[in-house]
């Protein structure tokens, strides 16, 4: 079936789930279709099963209001169907004691002071991607907390950061995990801080200028500590139950446990927990992990199925909050590179923001990580850079870095190029010009947890982030504030790496020299050159076409030793020119750049 020909029962907003506080009475409203009864057992009631009962409304639902329960009292639903019994956590609970233990009631009133952030626009983010377990962990049997990573919150402003992408931090089973294994959606973890700890990260990380982006996982849930698996009794084939599929379109690579989108509540639940990041902790986008496999049965591999009804749910989150907040960016990390993902949804698209760009991390991950320069084929490098979903060329992310792409098997840019010897020169010289390409490329660049300071460890949930390593190359992470400055334009006369144009202006495949101007079309456009050298021989009075009347002017060499001692002794003064036509322009500009080296110009 046609996507467009399914007819689906609207997502609305909702009417109130969960326990909800107004004046001194609590409401508790649960979905539960085939429960026969339904109490409320919690401390306002020593825990007594048969307690608060709860009415039965249209539709499946259930709800009670009791003046006896209080803000902070922990609960549970019993849920009778037939002679079976079942404890259950609430599906809406904003914060519960641990995955394992018990809902809490509380509202989500924040006292945001007056905050009023913006994310800036999108053409202008440098998104920096953690995970607050690991970031800043103090100590080896303690993991990082939201408080924790607000400490780093100057560094990563004096870094040149505007905007982070928070790993899951929905609560998850245990308290050591990358986040990917949500238990209770709604409720924040508790080993990270809880919602206080993250409303208090969000209102700082704004007071600094610094967007958050929060990272949500709708392909599945769990697979552990999940209260939603056969929540109300039912299921048919030994499936999860009413929140799930209960077919073949249940299985997922983390599990048996992937939502049934084709139901109305569960499409509503989706909804409310996707609007709750950014109505009540004023989160500013958010970034759906693996969303071909909510469109795709097998993640869209081969011959594979096609969910409609996962897609329209994304079409109608999209929707909702590109209409009601339209500065707030939604990222997909689909990774087929499929433009449907981000063309508009008025032109047969999902209509996400941006998606992660397998078009660029895969190519050039493999230019710089292979150590022969002969195998290095500027024209797919030259490919990687230009290409776009669409009209927007800012609807991708790019990187060479992510958590993924730093795990499982993965190792770091620095490690991958030379194992064993991660501060080789050869090692820092091309890992750098990785950020240049992510700095200087059109799209939204983001790097992982320590790659400014080139950390080289495999990332793993259970060891922290080393810091020490930053205390090695203190150069190396000016040089990356210096591009991040650049880029989002701290240090003017850039804009033209915040405009939609690139031109490829020298690709020498021999030399392994390749030039690039970016410019914004328009009254400002103040055009970038970045020239990068991608092999390992010195260049003198290397020609690069240009435009006649041009003075271009060096901003950056990231060769220079100041830098980094490894870095080259041959000496960059800017660019010479002369009436003389190269690479089909009529004047020539001479530089010199040294092996794998990187020159960035601005008029």
């Amino acid at each position: 079936m046609n996507s467009k020909e399914k007819v689906m029962q609207p997502i609305a907003a909702s009417k109130g789930m969960g326990a909800i506080v107004e004046n001194d009475w609590v409401t508790f409203r649960v979905w539960a279709p085939h429960a026969d009864r339904i109490f409320v057992a919690g401390d306002f009631n020593d825990w007594a099963e048969d307690g608060l009962e709860l009415q039965k409304e249209e539709a499946g639902y259930w709800v009670g209001v009791t003046d006896k329960a209080k803000e902070g009292e922990q609960y549970k639903y019993v849920i009778f169907n037939r002679e079976d019994k079942f404890f259950r956590n609430d599906p809406y609970a904003t914060e519960v004691t641990n995955s394992d233990g018990n809902s809490i009631i509380r509202r989500l009133d924040f006292d945001w002071e007056g905050d009023n952030f913006e994310l800036p626009s999108w053409n202008s983010l440098v998104i920096y991607e953690l995970h607050v377990g690991t970031f800043n962990r103090k100590q080896a049997d303690q993991v990082g907390t939201f408080s924790d990573v607000i400490e780093k919150l100057g560094y990563l402003k004096e870094l040149g950061i505007n905007c982070i992408e928070l790993l899951p931090a929905a609560e998850f089973a245990g308290g050591i995990s990358w986040g990917y294994n949500p238990a209770h959606p709604f409720a924040v973890e508790q080993d990270y801080g809880g919602p206080d700890g993250l409303y208090s990260l969000v209102k700082e990380a704004h007071k600094h200028g610094i967007g958050i982006i929060m990272d949500v996982v709708y392909n599945h849930f769990g697979p552990s500590d999940v209260d939603l698996w056969q929540f109300d009794g039912w299921s048919e084939n030994g499936k999860g139950g009413i929140y799930f599929y209960n077919d073949h379109r249940s299985d997922t690579p983390w599990g048996d446990t992937r939502p049934d989108y084709g139901r109305p509540e569960v499409r509503q639940y989706l909804r409310d927990n996707a609007l709750m990041w950014i109505e009540k902790y004023h989160c500013d986008g958010l970034r759906m992990d693996a969303t071909s496999y909510i469109r795709y049965e097998g993640g869209g591999l081969g011959f594979d199925t096609e969910i409609v009804e996962g897609l329209i749910l994304m079409r109608d989150i999209n929707t909702e909050i590109r209409n009601k907040y339209p500065k707030v960016l939604t990222i997909a990390e689909d990774l087929k590179g499929q433009h449907l993902i981000t063309n508009r949804i008025e032109d047969g698209g999902i209509g996400y923001g941006a998606q992660w760009d397998l078009h660029f991390v895969h190519p050039i991950r493999e230019a710089l990580i292979n150590p022969e320069d002969d195998a290095r084929d500027l024209e797919v490098i030259a490919n990687a850079l230009t290409y776009r979903y669409g009209e927007d060329a800012f609807s991708r992310v790019i990187y060479t870095e992510s958590h993924d792409e730093v795990a499982n098997g993965k190792a770091r840019v620095p490690e991958e190029i030379h194992p064993g010897n991660a501060e080789s020169a050869f090692a820092k010289k091309r890992s750098i010009i990785g950020l240049v390409l992510v700095m200087t490329a059109p799209g939204i660049p983001m790097i992982f947890q320590g790659q400014e300071f080139l950390e080289d460890e495999y990332f793993k949930d259970h060891e922290a982030l080393d810091w020490g390593k930053f205390e090695n190359m203190k150069g190396i992470t000016r040089l990356a504030a210096d591009l991040f400055k650049l880029r989002t334009g701290e240090f003017g006369a850039s804009e033209g790496l915040r405009g939609q144009e690139t031109e490829v202006l020298h690709l020498n495949q021999e030399t392994k020299i390749l030039a690039y101007k970016r410019t914004n079309p328009g009254e400002n456009e103040q055009p970038v050159l970045v020239i990068i050298n991608f092999g390992n021989k010195d260049y003198e009075n290397y020609g690069i076409g240009i435009e006649p009347d041009t003075d271009w002017k060096l901003r950056f060499n990231i060769a220079w030793k100041g830098y980094d001692e490894d870095f080259s002794e041959m000496p960059v003064d800017g660019m010479n020119t002369e009436e003389k036509v190269t690479d089909d322009k009529p004047w020539t500009g001479q530089v010199n750049i040294p092996a794998y080296g990187s020159q960035i110009y601005t008029l």
